[in-house]
């Protein structure tokens, strides 16, 4: 099943959140936004771009970003606004399609089975989930003729998974700003909000009145956050980063700055971009 939402009814809500993008909220998220692109290198002339969006704040905040990029036409390239439908319940479903609307963003929906497919599993769900909906988003993404797929993380989940994978991975890696498919030949994921701060986004959303889905998951619907294990370390790491910043402002920088200073010379060990391990005796 697939559909086609486009419609200019509500020319008055998208008149006046794209006003707030170029006006009140240009600093803060704009121009964040043009600056991950332009630091990063994440568009190319003639880019196709599937822009994902999931239902939340973040992927509907960063389709108007992309829109508000397209608008100022530095160079060519295209937009697709892509929604997957996982398996969610009419209600949501409806509520992202009237969202889109109202935000007067053409989006395209295409149907998948994935949350009947990791019903029955016990171990990491979640992660499984995750897996198979990029593989369905790039999927879908390649025969649109694109040839990116853009993802919504912000600022605050790069340094949450920053300290995640410290805490409980016992590495240190990060959520890189784009990264080339393994699967998918020629397809390349970008992250677009890199540099934007999720208070941000929640103070755009409430300034317009917006009402988004506050989690895609079927099974934790009725919730305000999901109860996954993957989740709940998430919201913890979440709190720990805000009460360290609360004690001695400068805290989240520097976690996001730790890794663009990573010397080689003061690890133990480190994996170069084969895989291969090196440790520090090698060439003592």
């Amino acid at each position: 099943m697939e559909s086609i939402v486009n419609s200019a009814e509500s020319e008055t809500t998208a008149k006046r959140v794209e006003d707030s993008l170029r006006k009140k909220f240009h600093k803060s998220l704009f121009s964040r936004f043009a600056k991950a692109v332009v630091e990063y290198e994440l568009i190319q002339p003639d880019d196709k771009i599937a822009v994902c969006i999931s239902g939340g704040k973040d992927s509907f905040v960063m389709a108007k970003l992309f829109q508000e990029l397209k608008r100022h036409n530095k160079f060519p390239f295209e937009l697709v606004f892509l929604v997957m439908d996982p398996g969610y319940s009419p209600e949501h479903l409806a509520l992202i399609e009237a969202n889109a609307r109202e935000l007067d963003i053409p989006v395209e929906v295409f149907a998948t089975d994935i949350f009947e497919s990791v019903f029955t599993i016990e171990k990491s769900p979640c992660y499984l989930c995750a897996r198979m909906r990029r593989g369905h988003l790039y999927h879908r993404a390649k025969d649109l003729g694109c040839n990116k797929i853009a993802l919504g993380h912000h600022y605050d989940d790069v340094i949450e998974t920053i300290v995640m994978g410290m805490l409980y991975g016992g590495q240190m890696q990060t959520m890189m700003p784009k990264v080339r498919s393994a699967n998918f030949e020629g397809m390349e994921l970008i992250r677009p909000m890199y540099l934007i701060r999720e208070q941000t986004i929640i103070h755009w959303r409430d300034y317009n009145g917006l009402n988004f889905l506050k989690c895609a998951c079927k099974f934790t619907e009725n919730n305000a956050h999901c109860n996954s294990e993957q989740t709940s370390k998430r919201l913890k790491v979440k709190k720990l980063i805000a009460k360290l910043e609360a004690e001695d402002a400068g805290i989240e920088q520097n976690i996001f700055r730790s890794v663009e200073n990573v010397s080689l010379k003061t690890v133990i060990a480190y994996k170069d971009k084969n895989g291969i391990k090196h440790r520090f005796t090698d060439d003592y």
